[in-house]
């Protein structure tokens, strides 16, 4: 039986150059979730699976004035949060979890999000991926969330090749070099969605291509 060959990878100096001119591009990359806290940002990334930054913001906008804290979330009530989250999808689920993990926080977290990451995904809703955006976002860690956009630049590129995302997230682990994990998951996300977009990557703007392995590059 014919074994497949392995996905080629990206040369390492290769790699540390597309952070170079991501960064170039991009000198302080933050995610598109609108937020106020550690807690309305943990909020909004729960609120965007399976649903666009665009629409989460636009669902908590009015959340957010109504509840902003885990206190005046549980308050607010299940019926109530799924009211301002309607727009979105699986909205009564992500409201009884919201409702549920503003609890857990006010019960065992004196109130504030744990900077923990066992603390985190024991939180309902919030698994790795989730997790991760709010180590690096609201705490400063070199974490690499992977979703849809950076599994598909990671295996696009070579620069992770991986089956799922987190094999995808070792290898950028393994790969990315220190000084530039901490903007990682930004530069990257940011890439996938804007440039190397899923149905027609737009090549002849990507300030990386040269060092891309993708086969079906566009000039």
């Amino acid at each position: 039986m014919a074994t497949r060959p392995r996905p080629r990878k990206m040369k390492l100096d290769h790699i540390e150059e597309c952070f170079v001119r991501m960064s170039a591009r991009l000198p302080e990359p933050k995610t598109e979730l609108e937020y106020k806290n550690p807690y309305t940002l943990l909020v909004a990334v729960v609120l965007s699976a399976q649903a666009t930054d665009v629409g989460v913001n636009r669902a908590t906008k009015g959340l957010y004035a109504a509840a902003d804290t885990p206190q005046a979330m549980v308050t607010l009530g299940v019926d109530g949060i799924a009211h301002h989250i309607r727009t979105i999808g699986l909205f009564n689920t992500k409201a009884k979890n919201v409702h549920k993990l503003s609890q857990i926080l006010i019960d065992e977290h004196g109130g504030e999000v744990p900077s923990d990451r066992a603390a985190l995904e024991a939180l309902p809703g919030v698994g790795r991926k989730t997790a991760n955006v709010v180590l690096n976002e609201a705490f400063g860690e070199p974490t690499i969330a992977v979703d849809t956009h950076i599994f598909r630049v990671g295996n696009r590129t070579g620069m992770a090749p991986g089956k799922t995302p987190d094999a995808v997230e070792a290898e950028l682990v393994r790969r990315v070099p220190d000084a530039w994990k901490k903007g990682a998951h930004h530069w990257l996300i940011l890439h996938g969605r804007y440039v190397c977009k899923a149905r027609k990557p737009d090549c002849a703007s990507c300030a990386i291509y040269e060092f891309c392995l993708f086969k079906d590059k566009t000039a």
